[in-house]
């Protein structure tokens, strides 16, 4: 069996949402299986002491990153402008970032229905399209998606929410048909509470938590290195085959619904 099937070595992958929780995981897993990284965060200061952070443990890695706002139609052609600019071709894109605003459906305005959608599902599907060029300069490439199983069942999450993770969750089967014959697999994750820090203030209500934990069979909350373990997965040449998916990283929650 090739060792290297399970490495990503030689490869560059852009993740957004990068300096924390699962795209910071996803980070760490990709610097550990040999490929450089191309960080996108809001957050600059906090970004850049991550980027220094990695690129001390990776020493033998390129970690680079960029500040700026993907939900932001001008700060994602600067995302571009900066690859371009830098020389490099990506062959793995993470479209991680996302927000939710935890609100009933009366209680939404249409101010915040457009501020979920714009970075969970235009933001990816634009920065997908962007990057395609730079894609199908490899013979492979790879998109993941970080959905939610919200985009699968209903959860409390709120409908607009529900509503970006679902479009996402169908934009991976469109790509991935679409794309194919470029070379390009996408599939995507949809992962159940996974502790970060968007998760605190709602796991923190001991009686959510209960409900939560009842609903879930491994009876706890995910890590993000658990989701961040099988979105690299999808990346690796061991996946060549696996395109248009949707796995869930959820501790069996699908299986009760909730």
């Amino acid at each position: 069996m090739a060792l290297n099937r399970w490495r990503l070595d030689g490869q560059i992958a852009l993740i957004t949402g990068a300096s924390r929780g699962i795209g910071l995981a996803c980070a760490e897993e990709m610097l550990a299986l040999g490929a450089d990284v191309l960080l996108v965060a809001r957050d600059a200061d906090h970004l850049e002491n991550i980027r220094a952070e990695l690129a001390e443990t990776f020493a033998a890695r390129e970690v680079l990153a960029f500040a700026g706002d993907i939900g932001d139609a001008e700060q994602r052609l600067e995302v571009i402008d900066w690859i371009n600019d830098l020389g490099l071709t990506p062959s793995i894109l993470v479209n991680n970032a996302g927000i939710n605003v935890r609100k009933p459906t009366l209680a939404l305005d249409d101010g915040d229905v457009r501020q979920v959608m714009e970075l969970n599902y235009i933001a990816p599907f634009a920065l997908s399209r962007l990057l395609h060029p730079l894609l199908t300069t490899h013979a492979a490439s790879s998109i993941v998606n970080i959905g939610s199983v919200s985009g699968l069942t209903h959860v409390r999450t709120g409908p607009a929410y529900g509503a970006s993770k679902a479009a996402l969750t169908q934009l991976t089967r469109n790509l991935a048909c679409e794309w194919g014959a470029d070379g390009i697999r996408v599939n995507a994750i949809a992962p159940w509470y996974i502790r970060t820090r968007r998760t605190a203030e709602a796991l923190a209500d001991a009686e959510y938590l209960d409900a939560v934990l009842e609903r879930t069979p491994l009876g706890r909350v995910g890590e993000p290195g658990e989701v961040a373990a099988a979105a690299v997965f999808l990346c690796l040449p061991a996946a060549s085959y696996i395109t248009g998916e949707t796995i869930a990283v959820d501790g069996g929650f699908l299986r009760y619904g909730f």
